[in-house]
């Protein structure tokens, strides 16, 4: 396999098509980051509890997860443009309601309880917009670019899914302080409309199966079993997703940037991105000079630096430090997606990508959505800065755990 992988680190780049594909994905990433700073800020800042907070991962994580396996089968029998671009469009329609609910009328006949629970409301139909969206982005790749080039593929959209994120982080808390939450949401709006533009230039993407061929359920219990029986894949996905789903912190940032740093919302633009913008950094290297070996070593030794990180930064009571630790925890969480995505990329047959997608996804919205929920569950029973020590705390023994009981990651290379 290893002379099949191209070493020009800009051999995607190449291919006019892929580039479409990326600049469309920038939009739509950086625009749904700058929905999720938005909202847990303007939550906490309706409610001022953190579990809250927590309640917005769940309610995008239950239709997520419970739309995964259906929505893996119906990517590998659908065209996937058309159904890259419905997504899109979907995500446009909720981010116009949320503008709504952000309105003065709004404001001025309803309770601000009873707009957090149509917040709630809006978020679980992203949730099951997302179930499609994630997996068919990755699913589009292995279609546009040749096998060879598709460890430099995944590089190069994972720095792009970072950058956009870092960029949407960012921009959000500082539109936050600058024009509001209400201009901050028609900002969403119009950048969600690009991204549809920019996507609707794609090609069309048949399906790699034939309609029919299979029977809906035995086509996603087939995703599932192709994932358990690969070893490699099901490990680093499960060694992700328990490191972030004790160790993820985004929930609680505008918490620590309000009431413990005392920052505003500039600042908890900044702590926001912080993470994302270590992982730029982290890929940018990656993409230069890939990882020729010992990858799973080295992204075990990661998620446990990352769970260091997050301890200093449950710690810290000074913004520099604070903003250092998150950077440096997102160089090291960026290891484990690069590995993570190149191993899915390599080892997974053309006909059952959008399958093993989003089975890969409902490990990745475990640990992200579950792990918000964890963070605002576990703030309101221990308190905050106990509850990310804790979360810290449980990564550094997950990852230890698997070091001495999964000795095929361990030595795991590609």
């Amino acid at each position: 396999m290893d002379e099949q992988i191209t070493n020009d680190p800009f051999a995607a780049i190449r291919v006019p098509e892929y580039r479409n594909l990326l600049m469309g994905r920038f939009a739509f990433i950086m625009s749904l980051r700058m929905m999720n700073a938005l909202l847990i800020w303007w939550v906490y800042e309706l409610t001022r509890d953190p579990f809250t907070i927590g309640l917005i991962g769940l309610s995008e994580v239950i239709p997520a997860l419970s739309m995964a396996l259906y929505s893996g089968h119906v990517i590998d029998i659908s065209e996937k443009r058309r159904l890259l671009l419905r997504s899109v469009f979907f995500y446009i329609c909720a981010a116009g309601l949320l503008l709504f609910l952000s309105t003065s009328f709004v404001g001025g006949h309803m309770r601000p309880a009873y707009i957090v629970y149509c917040v709630y409301a809006v978020i679980f139909c992203t949730g099951i917009i997302r179930s499609f969206s994630g997996p068919v982005f990755s699913a589009i790749i292995a279609t546009i670019v040749p096998r060879h080039a598709l460890q430099n593929a995944t590089t190069w959209s994972q720095g792009t899914w970072l950058t956009a994120s870092v960029t949407g982080h960012a921009t959000g808390g500082f539109l936050i302080g600058l024009v509001g939450v209400r201009n901050t949401f028609i900002a969403v709006c119009i950048i969600l409309s690009v991204a549809l533009i920019v996507l609707s230039r794609l090609k069309p993407k048949p399906a790699n199966t034939v309609r029919g061929e299979k029977k809906t359920l035995e086509s996603m219990k087939e995703g599932l079993r192709f994932v358990f029986k690969t070893k490699a894949l099901l490990g680093a996905m499960s060694l992700d997703m328990f490191g972030v789903l004790f160790g993820g912190v985004g929930a609680m940032v505008p918490v620590f940037a309000k009431d413990i740093l005392k920052i505003g919302p500039l600042g908890f633009g900044w702590l926001n991105a912080a993470g994302d913008i270590g992982a730029i950094l982290i890929v940018v290297v990656l993409t230069i000079a890939p990882m020729k070996k010992a990858q799973g070593r080295k992204l075990l030794l990661a998620v446990g630096g990352f769970g260091l990180c997050i301890i200093a930064f449950a710690l810290s009571k000074w913004f520099f430090l604070s903003f250092l630790a998150l950077m440096v925890g997102g160089m090291l969480d960026g290891i484990s997606v690069v590995v993570r995505g190149t191993v899915m990329q390599l080892t997974t047959p053309d006909h059952m990508r959008g399958r093993v997608s989003s089975v890969s996804q409902m490990f990745v919205n475990s640990s992200n959505e579950l792990g918000q929920f964890e963070s605002g569950l576990a703030a309101k029973l221990m308190g905050v800065v106990p509850s990310v020590v804790f979360g810290g705390s449980m990564t550094l023994i997950v990852m230890i755990t698997t070091w001495f009981k999964a000795p095929t990651l361990r030595k795991f290379e590609y």
